[in-house]
């Protein structure tokens, strides 16, 4: 029976720690920074939801008047289309031009006008920025704050203040850095310290927080970027030190190497600290809607993502295996399912009888000791020809199948044939024939396709349909190839990969070969035969 072991004893921080922390997330607009992500109003609109399912407290949704998509988006917004339970909408903008009137200035225009009632301004706090890039004094950075924010306030408004490169400009006046963090008090704003290029370090963070925690009376906030690797870590130790509004973006998303990762954040502050967040009943959300987010974005998510990657709770040494069939918590520091997220084992030519044997578990196969002993062997020599089961659970799953003597029976193959022709205008097309039983009626299907696979996969559908409808719900989603033996050249071993889907489920499959279309193939057929058995379609 598996056994747990006690409780860590525990931590004890340097103050009382905040009983809740508000989270702010700004995926729509610090996020959308990064490069390679682009989002349209309806996936602005997508994300806020999630966000909103998510139970995060604030949703900075851009900026109004920089740019027509984040015009739509807020007018799309405030006219319904987007109706929000939890979450409150924030417009983001900077302060009033220098030497201009807050009346006047367009800027605080379109943020009063916005239609949310939460604005969050963006101010340089460090003399030199405010000398150089600002090109204004000290007292004028200073009036600009004030007016700005006293301008929304009288519109109704509540205000955040993002202290742009607080961090650095502490460092270079702490004076002037307390001056500034008291007028935005003062004129009822909430101060937010930003670690705008990113560099600062956890133990400056922590120094810093705790040196301004004793002079604001009110909600402080932090917003750290990843450049030196330590915003999660930044972000943690802002809180021990009294910090009490976190911002951040969902997968770490953001300009150069990215914002506060909040998925990180809220697990570490909820699950290690005890403090509330998005509410204990929300955290198993953090891995369906990390990925819903990645999918909306159109961005791998990372596979060692901490927390909610599908590495995060990965577990391929034997040593550790077998250690987790005892004791689920030997190797995880947190429960993955209070996450959502979930343990895996990981089959390699490495693994022994006891990973195997958890492996098939957790598929729910049951292996005998001889059938354990042969798909261990068997591992060893598919991974020595280049095949990877790390990254094919699919694949792996009718191998231990096969170890028990089952074998598909969908369908069975005569031949395939794939011929691509040069046309006389400089296109190319591919056509793909093939023949198989089902049962044993004898089907032949010829299919044009972009390029053998997509010709393959397009015949193999036209030939199974009638047979097996389950079919129909079950598409290709990616396809990898990858050289093993580059000093091959041209005669090197190939490896592909493919993606499949039901809608509800998703899946790997592999296959390995000197010749890229018998690799595809063996990765095509596993991917339809896993489909259709897990589609519950009849075999012949």
């Amino acid at each position: 029976m598996p056994v747990e072991r006690a409780a860590s004893p525990a931590y004890a921080p340097p103050r009382e720690l905040p009983r809740r922390v508000d989270i702010f997330d700004t995926t729509l607009r610090d996020g959308s920074q990064a490069e390679g992500l682009s989002l349209t109003v309806a996936d602005k609109l997508r994300v806020a939801e999630q966000l909103d399912r998510l139970g995060v407290r604030y949703i900075e949704g851009g900026w109004p008047g920089a740019n027509p998509k984040d015009k739509e988006f807020f007018e799309r917004a405030a006219a319904g289309e987007l109706a929000l339970a939890e979450a409150k909408l924030v417009a983001f903008g900077s302060t009033r031009k220098a030497g201009a009137r807050a009346e006047d200035d367009p800027v605080m225009a379109e943020l009063a006008g916005a239609g949310t009632g939460h604005v969050c301004l963006v101010a340089k706090s460090s003399p030199w920025h405010i000398t150089e890039t600002l090109r204004t004094t000290r007292a004028e950075a200073i009036d600009m704050v004030a007016d700005s924010v006293t301008f929304l306030r009288n519109n109704g408004k509540s205000v955040f203040v993002d202290a742009e490169h607080f961090f650095d400009g502490y460092l270079e006046d702490p004076g002037f850095a307390r001056e500034f963090l008291a007028v935005v008090e003062e004129c009822g704003a909430v101060p937010v310290l930003c670690d705008t290029n990113g560099g600062t370090l956890p133990h400056q963070a922590s120094e810093v927080v705790r040196a301004v925690r004793e002079i604001v009376r009110g909600s402080l906030g932090v917003h750290f970027h990843n450049d030196s690797g330590c915003a999660v870590a930044n972000s943690v130790l802002a809180v021990i030190q009294g910090a009490d509004h976190v911002q951040g973006c969902v997968n770490g998303y953001g300009e150069r190497t990215g914002n506060a990762d909040l998925v990180a954040v809220i697990a570490d502050l909820s699950l290690k600290l005890g403090i509330e967040t998005i509410g204990a009943d929300r955290l198993r959300l953090l891995t369906p809607v990390s990925r819903h987010v990645a999918e909306t974005v159109n961005l791998v998510p990372p596979a060692h993502q901490p927390f909610v990657g599908v590495s995060a709770f990965a577990h391929k040494a034997g040593i550790h295996t077998s250690a987790i069939a005892r004791a689920p918590s030997a190797y995880s520091h947190v429960q993955p399912e209070a996450v959502g997220n979930t343990t895996r084992f990981v089959v390699s030519e490495m693994s022994g009888r006891s990973s195997v044997a958890l492996k098939a578990a957790q598929m729910g196969l049951e292996l005998s000791a001889e059938e354990t002993s042969y798909v261990v062997e068997r591992l060893k020599e598919l991974e020595h020809a280049g095949y990877h089961f790390e990254v094919a659970d699919a694949s792996l799953e009718l191998l231990m199948r096969a170890a028990t003597g089952w074998k598909q029976s969908f369908f069975r193959l005569e031949s395939h044939r794939v011929v691509t022709e040069l046309r006389p205008d400089g296109s190319f097309s591919t056509e793909a024939t093939i023949k198989l039983y089902v049962g044993d009626q004898r089907i032949m299907e010829v299919a044009e396709g972009n390029g053998p696979v997509n010709a393959l996969d397009a015949a193999l559908r036209k030939a199974l349909g009638r047979s097996h409808p389950e079919l129909a719900a079950i598409h290709l989603t990616d396809f990898k190839v990858r050289v093993v033996e580059s000093s091959r050249g041209t005669a090197a071993v190939t490896r592909v990969l493919i993606d499949s889907t039901d809608g509800e489920r998703s899946w790997t499959t592999i296959g390995v070969s000197e010749n890229v279309i018998e690799a595809s193939w063996a990765a095509l057929s596993d991917s339809i035969v896993f489909g259709l058995l897990h589609a519950g379609a009849t075999e012949h």
